[in-house]
């Protein structure tokens, strides 16, 4: 349904017939962590979140989900590797028959 309140006349999920069905009533503005992110629209109270109505619980047990400026690196470790299995591997050795 489209909300009626925050961002008039956009599709918001957490619209119901009988108005806001999120426990405040309202979506919430932004907190800091949420700046440079994509998901931010300008509503009647101020920037809010398109995605979710409370960013700040998004954002409470670490990165927020739907965060799209931030990036998380990956750490890979090396694995070393036996040179003998390696060739026998790299040969197609080892067939069962």
């Amino acid at each position: 349904m489209q909300c009626q309140t925050v961002l008039s006349g956009t599709e918001c999920t957490f619209w119901g017939k009988q108005g806001c069905i999120f426990p405040e009533g309202s979506c919430q503005t932004i907190v800091e962590n949420c700046e440079g992110c994509d998901r931010i629209v300008t509503g009647s109270i101020g920037q809010v979140c398109n995605a979710y109505p409370a960013p700040e619980k998004k954002w409470k047990n670490g990165i927020c989900n739907f965060a799209s400026h931030v990036k998380i690196e990956l750490k890979v470790e090396d694995t070393k590797v036996n040179p003998l299995k390696a060739s026998k591997k790299a040969s197609g050795g080892s067939k069962k028959k």
